[in-house]
């Protein structure tokens, strides 16, 4: 699958984006090993902690359908219909995508425009995982 494939996924998913408190829609569109797509979209919630990024929720639905193994993810965002130029995972979503993907795990940023790629260990250099705990 190609980054503008990818991309073009990840914009569909922030179609279902819940976000009455901020106005700020993600989606993210993640890339199992299998070939399999998983979307997911940010979940706002009035007492904010609860909240979910997109890129957790594709991650979570992908694990909980019994892949763990992904390849690339494509994120957008922005304000209402409006797509920032780059939005990048929070620190806790790419806590959660080290425990499952590899250094070079392409992470895909922009919009159908003007895409960018970068390899997960150049957004998360020094990632704290299980390799830690060992």
């Amino acid at each position: 699958m190609t980054d503008q494939e990818l991309m073009t996924l990840a914009v569909a998913a922030r179609e279902n984006a819940y976000a009455p408190y901020s106005g700020f829609r993600v989606g993210a569109a993640l890339l199992g090993k299998s070939g399999k797509v998983y979307s997911g979209c940010n979940v706002e919630n009035a007492a904010y902690s609860p909240t979910n990024c997109a890129e957790r929720t594709a991650v979570f639905k992908a694990v909980s359908e019994g892949e763990q193994e992904f390849s690339a993810i494509a994120i957008v965002g922005g304000n209402g219909d409006e797509l920032a130029e780059f939005c990048a995972p929070c620190g806790v979503c790419r806590q959660v995508l080290a425990e499952f993907c590899d250094a070079d795990f392409r992470v895909v940023l922009g919009t159908p425009e003007r895409i960018k790629s970068y390899s997960f260990s150049e957004l998360l250099p020094y990632s704290f995982g299980k390799k830690d705990l060992e």
